[in-house]
Parts: structure tokens; C-alpha cells; sequence
């Protein structure tokens, strides 16, 4: 690594711990907000990371930086539930600081490769079923002709957003990371795994999206009267996309399409043999 990368690398990192400081203050600002517990989580949160990556910045603390950005996508997504973009903006922030970082793992042994895949297949299994099962009361809440029905849908909503969703993302992310760092297939070498990296970092805009529009039609839909109107439609496409977009997911699990990226093809280009000029040889006549 270059002097000037290492520079280049250093300033990111510095100027990604002033981000945290103003993500700081404006989780903060909400004098209302929606989930106080996750508002202050954010709010003292972020200063603390601040502080860890300046401190790492400085020292040029390379392997500390790659984990503290590794660690931060799913806890900011987490953030991202108590309200303004700010959080999603520093996931993609952290996940660009950490590739051009240029992360080399300790290939996984085999069993413990085995677990981590079984892991993350599990929850990515059920994260999908939840999808299908979320779009399903949407649809039921968006067109149900009595209140019992449309308010408990979008009750049932609400509860499985907190209490499943979020966990589910959470461990997808992280479990997705390890399998993809621990093993040959990595995060940028191949296009099917850089495309679900993808997907993974569009989908919690989506849940932060979907979340509010779930609580604002559980609050309207309380009085027997209240109807769930264009909105309940809005969900209805939100979560149809959701679920798009996690099949897609199992697709490119599956058929892996796309061959490998340039950086895939670079690390796997042989390196450059050294040239050796013989020694001339006497001959003797």
C-alpha cells in the first residue's frame, strides 16, 4: 500500500468520524421521536464510534478500521428506525470505507464455514418467508371491509417490523459478510455476490420506509372509521417490492451469474515473473 493511499485512506476515515458526530446531533434534534430507546442509542452511539475511528485513523490502525466499519452497517441500520437518513447514509459510507480498505480475512475451516452458511441460509429463508407473509397482511389491511381485520393487519405488521424484521436484517448482513470474507468467493469478486451486497444495502431504505408507513395506517386505521386510503395501496407495492427483491436475492444465490468483476479477475491474474539475465557463457575454441 502507497504512502498517498494510506493518506487518501486516513482523511476518508476522519472526515467518516465527523460524519458520526453530526449523525450524532441530528438523531437528537427529534424533541417527539418514535422509539426514544433508538433514538438514544444513535445519539450516544455515534460519538463513541467517532472517537474509535479517529483514533484508529490516526494510528493507522488498518484491521481496526475494516471491523469498526464491518460492525457499523447493521448497528446503523438499527439507528436508521429512529428516524432521518442519516444512518443509511453512513452504512453506504461504511461499507465504501471498508472495501477500499481493501480487507483480506482468514479463510473460514471448514465446519465453522458450514455454520456460518447455515446461519445465514436459515435467516435469509426466514427473512423471506416474513416478506411474503408482510405483503400478505398488507394486501389484507389495504382491502379488508371491516376494522377488526384491517386494524389487526397492520397490528401484526408493526409487531413482526420490531420484533423479527430488524433482527433479521441485522443477521442476514452479518452473517452474509462473514460467509463472503471468509471464504474464496469474497465481496467484490464475483457479480453475483457484489449484486446481493447490493440489494442488501437497498433494502433497509426500504425497511425504514415501510416501517413508517406501517405505524402511520396502524394509528389511522384505530378509529373503526378510518380508512387505510392511497396509502395502504403504497404498502401493498413497498412490501411486493421487498419480497422482489429477496427472491432475487435466492436467484443470484443460486444460478450465480455474471462471471467474475475486474477486481475478481485481477486478484486472480498470476503475478508477473521476474525477468533474470544469464551470465554470458566462455566458449573456448
Amino acid at each position: 500500500m502507497s504512502r498517498e493511499n494510506e493518506n487518501d485512506r486516513r482523511r476518508l476515515n476522519l472526515v467518516f468520524a465527523a460524519f458520526c458526530l453530526v449523525a450524532a446531533v441530528l438523531a437528537l434534534l427529534p424533541e417527539d421521536p418514535a422509539r426514544p430507546a433508538v433514538q438514544m442509542a444513535a445519539g450516544y452511539g455515534y460519538p463513541i464510534a467517532a472517537v474509535l475511528v479517529a483514533a484508529a485513523a490516526l494510528r493507522r490502525a488498518r484491521r481496526t478500521l475494516i471491523v469498526s466499519h464491518l460492525l457499523l452497517v447493521p448497528v446503523q441500520f438499527v439507528f436508521s428506525f429512529g428516524g432521518g437518513f442519516a444512518p443509511l447514509g453512513g452504512m453506504i459510507f461504511s461499507v465504501v470505507a471498508a472495501v477500499l480498505m481493501r480487507p483480506r480475512f482468514p479463510q473460514l475451516r471448514r465446519r465453522a464455514r458450514r455454520v456460518w452458511l447455515t446461519l445465514h441460509v436459515g435467516v435469509s429463508v426466514g427473512w423471506l418467508g416474513l416478506s411474503l407473509a408482510m405483503t400478505t397482511l398488507a394486501v389484507a389491511g389495504a382491502t379488508a371491509g371491516g376494522h377488526a381485520v384491517r386494524h389487526g393487519a397492520y397490528e401484526l405488521m408493526h409487531v413482526f417490523d420490531l420484533a423479527i424484521v430488524i433482527p433479521s436484517v441485522v443477521m442476514a448482513i452479518a452473517t452474509g459478510l462473514v460467509v463472503s470474507l471468509g471464504t474464496p468467493w469474497g465481496v467484490l469478486k464475483h457479480w453475483w455476490v457484489l449484486l446481493k451486497l447490493v440489494i442488501a444495502l437497498v433494502i433497509p431504505v426500504i425497511a425504514t420506509v415501510q416501517s413508517t408507513w406501517i405505524e402511520e395506517l396502524r394509528a389511522r386505521t384505530a378509529d373503526p372509521a378510518g380508512e387505510p386510503g392511497g396509502l395502504g395501496l403504497t404498502l401493498v407495492i413497498c412490501m411486493a417490492c421487498y419480497a422482489l427483491l429477496l427472491w432475487t436475492a435466492v436467484a443470484l444465490s443460486v444460478f450465480k451469474p455474471g462471471g467474475k468483476t475486474r477486481w475478481g479477475r485481477a486478484a486472480s491474474r498470476p503475478a508477473p515473473r521476474r525477468r533474470t539475465t544469464a551470465a554470458p557463457v566462455e566458449t573456448r575454441i
